[in-house]
């Protein structure tokens, strides 16, 4: 990344953040010549635990690109640091509200100017007993078959040890270890030309998430279950049976 072409605001960031995270962590990192150039290209990652962004982001910058990552729309509207985070490229997303549409335009036009846009599929941290990978939302299959841009799919295991989701303890030791892989892109190739129907960005995110999980067990070890789905409430499933008839 040519330093030049960050502004004040990127500079600080990296200033603030990066010299923590030399000094928290100790990483083991492969795969970040899958990250180089400088077309636009979407970043999609497992979310395990609140660490994963300064995780990610010390990766993917040190791969030589800037991180673009997406937050809630009201966060951006906080003073100073909605301000920042516009400084900084990161990206508003508006949920459940029409202007969901300008978000999506928003996600084509950083790609469009060459941006490193990072999508978390499942939208949260995983709910999944042991953190693997759950079942995710669309999303990132829409950006995809939208644009064309690559997926590179990004696995990160360690960062629970900063801050582990299922019991909110936080550790502050320094040299925490943990691993990021980025792989090649994923294929995706079969649905290039197809509509974005309900179907294929269901099947395009499940392509996503198995190689998402796939690779994570290629970290950690063991036999991966399947993509984890939240158990259906029963107000809601009494809802889809209602539907049903």
């Amino acid at each position: 990344m040519a330093r030049r072409r960050l502004g004040f605001w990127q500079r600080f960031a990296v200033g603030l953040v990066k010299p923590v995270m030399t000094v928290w962590t100790r990483r083991t990192w492969s795969g970040q010549e899958h990250l180089s150039g400088d077309g636009g290209v979407i970043i999609v990652a497992n979310h395990l635990s609140h660490a994963d962004p300064l995780v990610s982001a010390h990766f993917i910058y040190d791969s030589g690109r800037w991180p673009q990552y997406l937050g809630k729309a009201s966060v951006f509207r906080v003073p100073v640091v909605g301000w920042i985070l516009h400084r900084c490229l990161q990206i508003p997303v508006e949920r459940g509200s029409v202007d969901a549409v300008r978000s999506l335009d928003a996600l084509v036009g950083a790609l469009d100017k060459g941006g490193a846009v990072v999508i978390y599929p499942e939208g949260t941290t995983t709910r999944q007993p042991e953190l693997w990978p759950m079942k995710a939302k669309t999303g990132a299959a829409r950006l995809a078959l939208a644009t064309g841009a690559p997926v590179v799919p990004v696995v990160m295991w360690g960062p629970e040890q900063i801050f582990d989701p299922r019991t909110s303890r936080v550790s502050l030791r320094p040299r925490i270890p943990v691993t990021v892989v980025a792989g090649e892109p994923i294929d995706l190739s079969r649905w290039a030309d197809a509509q974005p129907s309900r179907a294929t960005l269901e099947e395009m995110t499940d392509t996503i998430m198995l190689r998402l999980r796939d690779m994570l067990a290629e970290i950690r070890g063991g036999t991966p279950p399947p993509l984890w789905e939240r158990p259906v409430r029963p107000s809601a499933g009494r809802e889809q049976q209602g539907e049903a008839a």
